[in-house]
């Protein structure tokens, strides 16, 4: 495969040789055509002249074959003029009386209808002029071989192959230099992206010129570099965090298993070992069970099957799930300017994704309330789906807003107050995107408040 800059070079070649060619064949065939039309006009006037010294001087000597000579500035090659006579069917007169046939030849060619014909006959150019008068239909025909038009033709001809191929060879050099240079700034991108390693992937691309297309491509680049890092930042702090959540359950179920073992003891105490053994254990599922739903909503984002889900029925699905888990917890529902029309409720997205996402914000909203209770309302108004999710507590810091949505991560406000993996909102944020919703964050000392936005499926 050919480099860019090889196939930059053969392309400018090719198009600029295919142009000069052009130009070249234009040149060439209208300057033979001038050349023609020249010396046809030459045999033109040699036949005008002759008819008139033949005829005004009403004879056919010696004399008058010198003034025709004397009337050509310059000699034609093989000239030849012959004067016919359509009446008689005769040749009256010829200056090669030798070469008298040559002009017969012409003689069933000539159109009576016609006042001046041109031909060639090999490398001849004939001029035939139709006479009328009192002397009878004459023509005067006269032919010559135009060598000084060939040669400077041929000359020509040598003159544009030379200059092609010098031309041919010049763009080869300076076609290569240019791509080259035009170039110049891809081979520094490559260097600069050699140079990036996972140690430094804070690095970007520089380039001098922002507006011209490799700068476009350049600013392309370091945008996918930013989500390069990001992606990394979080897998590395999604590992850390990771590794962290499950060290401590494991270990702690270790710890208890071994100081059961260490001698025997009552059932009553077993029983406790055991109860707790449990707690960790399913704590250690649940932490499972999270982790699996935020990589299942990351992988498979773009391939979740879409269907119409009518997000009020929804809304008392998740309140009924909840409380029957959680019997302390208590959910208040209210619709705002419920609609009449049944599409105003219904969206199109995937049913179990947004089951996850409304338990979750609502399951948090009762977790960090006093009094276990969340207060969510719905509202359907043109087109748009809005549930917001109210609960009293303490406030999110102002700080700490930007990255409740990130992975494990949380708040110390919350981390104190109750158990967690912080991995919820962030399974809620990756919902939210692929549903092409927006969720917005509020916090005050009177409580909390997470609003929904969607699109429903009909516009109205």
């Amino acid at each position: 495969m050919l480099n860019i800059r090889t196939r930059l070079t053969y392309q400018f070649v090719l198009i600029v040789t295919l142009i000069l060619l052009f130009f070249s064949l234009g040149v060439y065939f209208f300057s033979k055509l001038y050349l023609e039309k020249r010396f046809f006009k030459r045999l033109q006037d040699r036949a005008i002249t002759t008819t008139t010294l033949l005829f005004d001087l009403q004879q056919t000597d010696s004399t008058v074959l010198r003034l025709i000579d004397a009337a050509g500035k310059v000699p034609l090659l093989n000239e030849n003029i012959s004067v016919y006579n359509e009446k008689t069917g005769a040749v009256l007169f010829s200056t090669n009386p030798a070469n008298a046939h040559f002009h017969e030849q012409f003689i069933p060619q000539l159109d009576s209808t016609s006042q001046i014909l041109y031909l060639h006959q090999q490398e001849y150019q004939i001029v035939a002029i139709h006479l009328t008068g009192g002397q009878g239909k004459n023509w005067v025909i006269v032919s010559g071989i135009d060598q000084t038009s060939k040669e400077a033709l041929d000359d020509l001809r040598k003159i544009l192959m030379v200059m092609i191929l010098s031309a041919i060879l010049l763009l080869g050099i300076s076609g290569w230099f240019f791509a080259d240079r035009a170039l110049a700034p891809m081979s520094g991108i490559i260097r600069q992206v050699n140079t990036f390693f996972p140690e430094n992937v804070e690095k970007r691309v520089e380039h001098p010129n922002r507006s011209d297309e490799i700068g476009l491509l350049v600013a392309t680049f370091n945008r996918l570099l930013d989500r390069i890092e990001q992606a990394l930042k979080t897998q590395k702090m999604f590992i850390a965090n990771v590794s962290h959540e499950l060290k401590n359950p494991l270990t702690k179920i270790n710890a208890q298993i071994d100081v059961a073992l260490i001698q025997q003891r009552n059932p009553e105490v077993y029983e406790r070992t055991l109860h707790s053994l449990q707690e960790d254990t399913r704590n250690l599922i649940q932490l499972t069970n999270t982790l699996l739903e935020l990589a299942n909503t990351s992988i498979q984002g773009n391939n979740m099957p879409f269907e119409p889900v009518r997000m009020d029925e929804l809304l008392w699905e998740t309140k009924t799930q909840l409380q029957a888990w959680n019997e302390d917890y208590r959910i208040q529902l209210t619709f705002t300017d419920f609609p009449d029309d049944e599409e105003a409720l219904i969206m199109n997205g995937n049913r179990a994704s947004l089951l996850v996402l409304l338990m979750n914000l609502v399951d948090n909203a009762c977790k960090f309330s006093p009094a276990k209770t969340a207060i969510v309302n719905f509202q359907s108004s043109r087109g748009t789906i809005t549930v917001t999710i109210f609960n009293e507590g303490p406030p999110i810091p102002k700080a700490d807003i930007p990255h409740i949505f990130q992975p494990f991560f949380r708040s110390n406000s919350t981390a104190q107050s109750s158990n967690g993996h912080g991995v919820g909102l962030a399974i809620v944020s990756q919902v939210t995107q692929i549903h092409q919703g927006h969720i917005a964050v509020s916090s005050s000392l009177n409580g909390t408040t997470f609003t929904l936005t969607f699109s429903t499926a009909s516009p109205f």
